[in-house]
């Protein structure tokens, strides 16, 4: 049985992202008539060039700068609770052959199919991130395809990202299952942690630095270790299971470095850590004023760019948190740097990195340039994907 779906066209000339596997079409590449303007914000459409032919299924928002994201290159594609399982199962047999315990990105919004959602899996618990009008119309759907595909027993469907105020969407969570209280565990690298799926920062936890992780905690063994922005402990606490000597994480999240410390003791690392709530830059600096040293300092921030108009301060924050952060390191340690600013290209985070050091009177090698792991793929058309930012210098002396 074919679907019949709403017609959009796009404007003469606008089809050729579309054509060659972008999966976005802008509201200024849209012939915005009146039937176009009159539809409700996440409505299934056909999508079509401006002489009818036919380029698959979008999730459309008159109102959003990005207003037409394709489901299918299939005109008849029908968008249910079947089609959303498969994608799921798709992108589970991937992740299940990555990783031996289900703790993970189970999808990756347009990488994985599913535009504007997030999904990570904490065994029997899965967060959705819904960040588009189509599919928070399809959010029950996206929770039921979930707990049918992998067993979860919650999927608690977050709508508290800022993104979603440019698709005209209200701030909106709910539990889809029995329910559940406080936080849950998280197992990565054979290290045991704590997030709050609940309110807690995006998922609770973010599974992209994985990798990093343990590439830094291959460098730990023996070192004393700063890890600033340090969230719920993510990377301190994997080099103090690798075997660091001494661990101090900062944050200014008094919930958070709770969390971290719950772990801390799981893992009987407690005796070798300390915990300051306190603004990273301010903390950076009266460290420097009390010329302490590391052998490891690592800085994994919040997006310093949110918007593009936010580009010159933003970028410019990497290079004083570059500044403030070499001072720290002990000659011959390591300093590692991150930025989860989409906004902020490679080339741009490197360029202010390297203006911090020299700045700080510091020379470097660069040992380590990565992204995010392989639970988030990205998707070849989308460079906005890519959007992970890591690397590792080697310090020398001062000077």
């Amino acid at each position: 049985m074919n679907q019949t779906y709403p017609t959009i066209r796009l404007k003469p000339g606008a089809q050729k992202r579309l054509m060659h596997g972008h999966p976005w079409a802008f509201s200024n590449e849209i012939a915005m008539d009146a039937a176009a303007k009159a539809l409700e914000p996440g409505a299934l459409v056909s999508i079509q060039t401006d002489n009818g032919e036919q380029l698959g299924v979008a999730i459309f928002n008159p109102h959003s700068l990005i207003a037409a994201r394709l489901m299918s290159a299939s005109p008849q594609a029908v968008i249910d609770r079947t089609a959303l399982r498969e994608r799921i199962a798709h992108a589970r047999n991937m992740r299940d052959r990555l990783y031996d315990v289900p703790h993970y990105r189970l999808a990756h919004a347009e990488a994985d199919g599913l535009p504007g959602v997030a999904i990570d899996r904490f065994d029997d618990v899965a967060v959705c991130q819904v960040n588009t009008a189509g599919m928070e119309r399809l959010a029950d759907d996206i929770a039921a395809a979930v707990m049918e595909e992998t067993g979860v027993k919650n999927v608690i469907l977050r709508g508290d990202s800022p993104i979603r105020r440019l698709e005209g969407l209200d701030d909106s969570s709910r539990v889809v299952g029995p329910g559940l209280t406080g936080a849950v565990d998280v197992i990565e690298n054979g290290v045991v942690f704590r997030a709050d799926p609940m309110s807690g920062q995006k998922t609770g936890w973010f599974f992209d630095q994985r990798d990093n992780r343990a590439f830094m905690a291959k460098l730990a063994d023996g070192a004393t270790v700063l890890d600033v922005y340090s969230h719920t402990g993510g990377f301190g606490l994997a080099c103090a299971a690798a075997g660091a000597q001494h661990f101090t994480m900062v944050d200014r999240s008094e919930t958070s470095l709770a969390l971290a410390a719950e772990a801390a003791s799981a893992n009987d690392l407690a005796g070798r850590s300390a915990f300051h709530t306190a603004d990273a830059f301010d903390d950076l600096a009266k460290r420097r004023d009390r010329a302490e040293t590391f052998d490891i300092v690592i800085s994994d921030p919040p997006a310093f760019v949110r918007a593009k108009k936010e580009l010159g301060a933003g970028v410019r924050g990497y290079r004083k948190l570059t500044r403030l952060a070499a001072k720290l390191v002990a000659p011959g340690g390591f300093l590692a740097v991150a930025s989860c600013s989409h906004h902020v290209d490679r080339e741009a985070f490197q360029y202010q990195i390297g203006r911090g050091l020299q700045d700080a009177g510091r020379k470097a090698a660069m040992i380590r340039d990565a992204g995010a792991g392989p639970d988030h793929p990205i998707h070849p058309q989308l460079p906005e994907s890519a959007y992970l930012k890591f690397v590792c210098l080697r310090l020398d002396q001062a000077g």
